[in-house]
């Protein structure tokens, strides 16, 4: 018997109607935990639910998501009430979910938590411990996976932003088995080889379980304990991972990593020439006030007559010369009179007016003054002073009255 052939849409139609007719299959209560959630701008939510060993899709359309009282998240535990359905043009089945309750947190969540507050404690997200970013690195390291979108990003936006700038990739696997012990050992060897200036630890979005690698203590420690500053940029803005709290710094996606680790070499040259012109403004203006200083100063009367002051100086000093020279005449004059007037008491008082009235002045050789005949002895040699000479004479004979 020849089976006629059908074409995939109608193999999807059938299996479709096949599970349409399905009551137990129509009205489903699957419990599970949430992964690679979206929340489409439609408002309609997309995610995953998975236990350990199986996962399905679901959707939830907007008219049932405006019920929600919560928002879901990644790595929560929740019980779906809904239909199972084929998507015809994929050919896949998935729940349409009519309501989502929620039934704890997932394990990976849980250890998530538990591990962000074992190291917050011992201090590795404390802001003393960050290293400032380099202004202007000259080599960016990169760790993530040598293939996909986010190294181009990175390459194409620190490339425009300085064309000078050189990108070392050392490449290491961001999910899976042995991802976080490979992404410690390139931080450690980057900082062993000195191979650059600041890192950007990086990956694309996914699900809490393809971030799991950066939320290890191993490559927490790694970072924390890294001598180069470090930019971590792993999954979307509104993924948030160890990594990211233990980092030097945090940006929201790779690509505003490298915007965060290059300086736009655009920006600095419209700074500098900012800077320039107002330099150039500030020189201007300083010039022209030291040009009205310099005019002010020359028109100065100091600088018209230089030696006004000078001159007016000269006068003082002539006066203050004419003064002094007044005094010492006069002290002088008073001097000459005071000398006059003792000269004419010393005179009354000489004994050479004496002997100009006949009287005589007797001396020993020694010069002493003979007042009294007792004084004198026979033999005696003595001087007597008349008014116009000196006679020699010896005692021979001594009479007291």
């Amino acid at each position: 018997m020849k089976i006629k052939p059908i074409s995939v849409t109608e193999l999807n139609k059938y299996v479709k109607n096949q599970i349409a007719q399905d009551e137990f299959l129509n009205n489903v209560l699957v419990k599970g935990e949430i992964s690679n959630f979206k929340h489409h701008y439609t408002g309609h939510l997309y995610f995953t639910l998975k236990d350990e060993n199986s996962l399905i899709k679901c959707v939830m359309f907007k008219t049932y998501a405006e019920n929600l009282k919560f928002e879901p998240t990644d790595g929560m535990k929740v019980l779906i009430f809904g239909t199972v359905s084929v998507f015809e043009r994929d050919g896949v089945y998935q729940i349409y979910c009519k309501s989502i309750d929620e039934d704890g947190l997932g394990d990976l969540y849980l250890a998530y938590e538990q591990l962000k507050d074992k190291l917050s404690k011992k201090g590795l997200f404390d802001e003393l411990h960050k290293k400032k970013i380099p202004f202007m690195p000259k080599i960016i390291g990169v760790l993530t996976s040598n293939t996909g979108a986010v190294i181009r990003d990175i390459i194409n936006v620190s490339t425009r932003r300085n064309p000078n700038v050189y990108i070392r990739l050392l490449p290491v696997p961001v999910q899976g088995l042995n991802a976080a012990s490979k992404i410690a050992d390139g931080i450690r060897i980057m900082n062993e080889e000195e191979l650059a200036d600041v890192i950007i630890l990086a990956r694309g979005g996914g699900s809490l379980e393809d971030l799991w690698p950066f939320n290890e203590e191993i490559v927490a420690n790694a970072i924390y304990d890294s001598e180069i500053p470090i930019i971590s940029a792993v999954g979307h803005e509104t993924d948030f991972t160890i990594a990211d709290f233990v980092a030097d710094l945090r940006a929201p996606t790779p690509s505003a990593a490298a915007e965060l680790a290059v300086a736009d070499i655009e920006d600095l040259k419209y700074t500098l020439n900012l800077y320039n012109r107002r330099l150039k403004m500030a020189l201007k203006k300083k010039v022209e006030i030291m040009r009205l200083n310099y005019e002010k100063c020359m028109s100065s009367r100091v600088y018209k007559e230089p030696y006004q002051k000078i001159n007016e100086l000269y006068m003082i000093l002539d006066k203050y010369a004419k003064t002094l020279e007044n005094s010492i005449l006069k002290k002088m004059k008073d001097c000459k009179l005071d000398i006059v007037s003792k000269m004419s008491k010393l005179d009354a008082l000489s004994p050479l007016k004496t002997l100009m009235r006949g009287y005589s002045l007797t001396t020993l050789p020694n010069g002493k003054v003979v007042t009294k005949v007792e004084e004198l002895k026979l033999g005696n040699d003595i001087e007597i002073k008349f008014q116009d000479g000196t006679v020699e004479a010896t005692v021979k004979n001594v009479t007291k009255e």
